[in-house]
């Protein structure tokens, strides 16, 4: 089975999305992919090893890797998406039609990565996200990371930011090492950004602990051992962990060898296992917490 590029409408606007199915699969995986990228970041051109759809599915999972909303498709649209209940009752609508009839398994679980964090947690926190089965948040954080802090801070306080600030692409890519030669810079799955997203940008500091603090389902967090955009390492790991005081369960892990784009490094599959892992814990609790409602014949 191949991944599949999709369209769908949504109230007359147009969702892109990669597909890619198991047959009878365990759980659905929802890819968000981050900034300035599209869906391909899952499934990297002529980088089968890389792809979280071409694992996941090996894995029995289906693997569903939209354009977030103002990307592929829904570009021409982004002014009409501008509002948070906009783009996550888009990105619901979409998962729906994209998956229509096909089985589901367990249940939905989200993977994100950078700004695409908070579409993720926005759709955790919305009434929808209790039937969720958790949520992996990679490429992110609470506080950025000394050689962000003279790049980014200035972009994030002027009005408007500017695109790409220079040095961010040293954050991004930085050691190249961690990188197959021809993935640095991303230029096959680059797509212009939102202008939304430099609102979201500029107040994530503040809105991600508000969002954290209202998940309920179980998070899994990531964050490159090199990872330069974001403070990393054991105190920050355990400082984003903190956050999550509702969900019932909250894993942290460092990636060796990883950089801020953890899904197109060279590590990109033991990433990838250890979230598909994860998942699957997810699915048996599920499938445990079933299992003991009352009334359930034994």
């Amino acid at each position: 089975m191949t991944s599949v590029a999709r369209v769908v409408d949504v109230d007359g606007i147009p969702v892109s999305a990669l597909l890619r199915e198991a047959r009878q699969p365990r759980a659905v995986v929802l890819a968000l992919h981050g900034g300035s990228a599209y869906s391909g970041y899952f499934d990297y051109p002529d980088r089968p090893r890389l792809s979280l759809l071409r694992t996941g599915a090996a894995l029995g999972f289906t693997v569903v890797a939209i354009d977030r909303p103002g990307y592929g498709s829904s570009a021409p649209y982004a002014a009409e998406l501008a509002t948070v209940e906009r783009r996550v009752d888009l990105a619901y609508a979409a998962v729906d039609r994209l998956l229509a009839a096909r089985p589901r398994g367990a249940g939905i679980f989200v993977l994100a990565h950078s700004i695409g964090c908070e579409l993720a947690l926005r759709m955790a926190v919305d009434d929808r996200g209790r039937d969720l089965l958790g949520v992996e948040l990679a490429g992110t954080g609470r506080h950025h990371h000394d050689d962000a802090v003279g790049i980014l801070g200035d972009a994030l306080r002027a009005d408007p930011a500017p695109r790409r600030p220079r040095g961010v692409r040293d954050l991004l890519w930085q050691p190249s090492r961690l990188y197959p030669e021809d993935v640095v810079g991303g230029a096959r799955i680059s797509s212009p950004s939102p202008a939304y997203e430099g609102v979201v940008a500029r107040g994530w500091i503040e809105t991600f602990p508000e969002l954290a603090a209202q998940v309920r389902v179980p998070v899994h967090y990531s964050l490159g051992e090199h990872e330069r955009v974001w403070r990393s390492g054991p105190s920050a790991l355990a400082d984003i962990a903190s956050l999550f005081t509702a969900s019932p369960r909250v894993a942290v892990d460092q990636q060796a060898d990883g950089g801020h784009n953890l899904s197109i490094g060279l590590t990109a599959m033991a990433y990838h296992l250890k979230v598909l892992s994860f998942v699957e814990e997810c699915v048996l609790a599920r499938a445990e917490a079933a299992e003991q409602r009352p009334g359930r014949a034994s």
